[in-house]
């Protein structure tokens, strides 16, 4: 598929009005979360909820962090989804859990995010 990113935006969902622009947000689907920098998370009052949560790394590697809850918007697509708090030196993800929330999909010839169609119901 290649890589590409995207920009979002990340809202505290009790005060929506405390917000912080993400720029160049790597779109992992690989990913299950999508990762912010803590500092990001902190100006906007983003509550640290799950303190040591350990997680696998592409690479086999095992890190902990802090999850908190958030509003992720990519346009005008958005959806609340749990936030890992980035520290320095990692990457700002945005996860597949992220993506299917707002009914997004990847297309890899256009390197850009797109509308996911219809939802199914059951």
């Amino acid at each position: 598929m290649g890589t590409f990113y995207t920009n979002c935006r990340v809202e505290n969902q009790v005060d929506r009005k405390k917000s912080a622009e993400v720029p160049k947000m790597l779109v992992d689907t690989g990913a299950e979360f999508t990762r912010i920098n803590v500092e990001t998370l902190k100006k906007i009052g983003v509550k640290r909820e799950k303190k040591d949560y350990t997680f696998v790394m592409a690479n086999g590697q095992q890190i902990t962090r802090a999850v908190g809850f958030a509003i992720i918007r990519v346009g005008d697509a958005l959806t609340t989804d749990e936030v890992i708090f980035g520290e320095p030196g990692d990457s700002q993800i945005l996860g597949a859990r992220s993506l299917e929330g707002m009914n997004l999909r990847v297309d890899s010839r256009a390197k850009k995010l797109v509308a996911g169609g219809p939802i199914l119901a059951a």
